[in-house]
């Protein structure tokens, strides 16, 4: 039935995984309009038995992941190219990094670049701190790179590679249900692979509509300021049906015209940006302060790392680390895969040092500056910026830049770069998205990409009127959960497939059990020696 009406739109898809998940988006969507309060509630009170039962396992799922990265990396292991072994990058290390940087947590630093520091240096996290100290101050810079350094690129690092090295050195499908190959083997091709997508798919549709949902209240917020913009729902909804239309023109385009391009763009307008606040804001404390950051990062990272708040009972970590590893972990999928796509021909060295350190390395400069330098204006007593920011942490960058000179000008330059962030997340998702619900064969149809980028803009806009922040962070708290247990199963696949790989066996004989034959004589031998031992001891 779901073919003939696949033929009947004259889609080119998977029906199982195309109509799956289009449905259950739309389902969400009529349910969460007419009973928004209840689903609030819902996700609310699952959200809190997720954290409270369970948030210790997205600490400890991340930060071994961290490790057998860069384990992978520094083994026998990194010299295996993402290809062919005489394949080499489609693109440049420049090109690289702008599309890395723009795809994954553009938006995100733009909203939380001000907004986090301020929070944690008014409100201290840490017993004994007192607010507006040198010690808050320097732990909140530390949290914030805990956040949004290492741990977030690592989330996005592991579903790459693992894509990565499946689609390019094994010719399988770029999906995330091909991961799997090396224990489900052809299955994957059928209702279980399709399963493992359809998953994949709803993750990325309300992973990347709370990034856009949060672009959006940012982007209210700075029309507001600028031109008195009312921050309404409607206003919101307003601004998502536009962005969207970008998002879908832009994606119509494709991924080199279209994504590449704006992503080029929107790294040189965030560097303006930064240059500007680094020369007018207080220059010689932020490069200070920025080395000390790093430091204290690295000095506290192994205890963040595995920090549970064992010993508190306090709600810190549901509202921030797990809201930021949950919906990190959310679209990890989507960001994984576009990685992949443009990660062709480097090695696996290449790729985990490219994906964890450059953003990181950009990420320390961006809170360095933004940071710092909101938290140098609330020392100085210049504005209340702590007291805006927790009031409504969507203004925080207006707010923080009314600050510095030409705050008019700064502001607008922001509200462009939220704008192109907002619309590079959505049309790469929507390019994800599409390869999630066709098979390799099939063309690449412009209307199946705009129907994802407006399945992702009308989700947005669902749960901003459903609730706003809270709405978004609880839905993507409870929804991370599944694909904490898919980042796992990644790892143990890729894993197994590598030491197939390394060995000089194929991917079908890992699958038919018949790699590493010399692990089975030896278990043959050993049993033989047992078996003669045990007749010399009974004679």
């Amino acid at each position: 039935m779901l073919e003939r009406l696949q033929r009947r739109l004259g889609l080119q898809a998977i029906p199982g995984v195309f109509f799956t998940s289009a449905g259950i988006a739309a389902l969400f969507v009529a349910l969460a309009v007419p009973f928004d309060e209840m689903v609030a509630d819902s996700f609310g009170m699952l959200t809190g038995w997720v954290a409270h039962n369970l948030g210790w396992f997205y600490i400890l799922v991340v930060s071994s992941l961290l490790i057998f990265l860069l384990g992978l990396a520094a083994s026998r292991y990194g010299n295996i190219r993402l290809g062919a072994d005489d394949s080499r990058p489609d693109y440049s290390n420049l090109t690289w990094f702008t599309m890395l940087f723009a795809a994954g947590i553009g938006t995100i630093l733009m909203f939380w670049g001000v907004a986090e520091p301020i929070s944690h240096f008014a409100h201290p996290p840490f017993d004994g701190v007192q607010p507006g100290s040198e010690q808050a101050a320097s732990d909140a810079m530390t949290i914030a790179l805990y956040h949004f350094g290492l741990h977030t690129w690592t989330i996005f690092a592991m579903p790459g590679l693992a894509i990565a090295y499946f689609a390019y050195r094994h010719n399988l499908p770029m999906r995330i249900s091909s991961l799997f190959y090396p224990i489900l083997g052809e299955r994957v091709f059928g209702p279980w692979g399709w399963a493992v997508d359809v998953i994949a798919v709803l993750g990325t549709l309300f992973g990347v509509a709370t990034s856009l949902g949060l672009g959006t209240l940012q982007l209210n917020s700075g029309l507001n300021y600028l031109f008195g913009v009312p921050s309404s729902g409607l206003v919101q909804v307003i601004l998502i049906a536009v962005i969207t239309s970008i998002a879908a023109a832009s994606v119509a385009l494709g991924l080199d015209k279209g994504v590449r391009r704006l992503s080029q763009l929107n790294i040189v307008l965030a560097v303006t940006l930064l240059g500007f606040v680094l020369a007018v804001g207080p220059t010689v404390f932020i490069a200070e302060g920025m080395v000390q950051s790093v430091g204290d990062y690295l000095d506290a990272l192994p205890r963040l790392a595995f920090w549970t708040e064992t010993f508190k009972d306090t709600d810190w970590q549901r509202q921030w680390t797990l809201f930021y590893w949950a919906w990190t972990i959310s679209w990890a999928p989507y960001v994984g895969i576009f990685i992949a796509r443009i990660s062709r021909g480097r090695t696996i060295r290449e790729f985990v040092g490219g994906v964890l350190f450059a953003p990181t390395a950009f990420t320390v400069v961006w809170f360095g500056i933004f940071g710092l330098s909101a938290i140098e204006v609330e020392m100085n007593g210049q504005i209340a910026l702590a007291e805006q920011v927790q009031q409504d942490p969507s203004v925080a960058i207006f707010a923080f830049l009314q600050a510095l000179p030409l705050a008019e000008v700064a502001s607008a330059l922001s509200v462009v770069i939220i704008i192109i962030f907002f619309t590079t997340s959505s049309d790469s998702a929507s390019l994800v998205i599409d390869m999630l619900t066709r098979r390799d064969d099939q063309p690449s149809l412009v209307r199946q990409r705009i129907f994802w980028a407006a399945a992702q803009g009308g989700i947005a806009a669902t749960l901003l009127l459903a609730g706003g922040l809270d709405a978004l962070q609880n839905v993507i708290t409870s929804l991370g959960l599944p694909f904490c247990f898919l980042l796992i199963f990644m790892a143990v696949a890729l894993f197994r497939a590598l030491r197939a790989d390394y060995r000089g066996y194929s991917m079908d004989e890992l699958v038919q059990g018949r790699a590493f034959p010399d692990v089975v004589a030896t278990a043959e031998t050993q049993q033989e020696n047992d078996h003669v031992s045990e007749t010399v001891d009974r004679h």
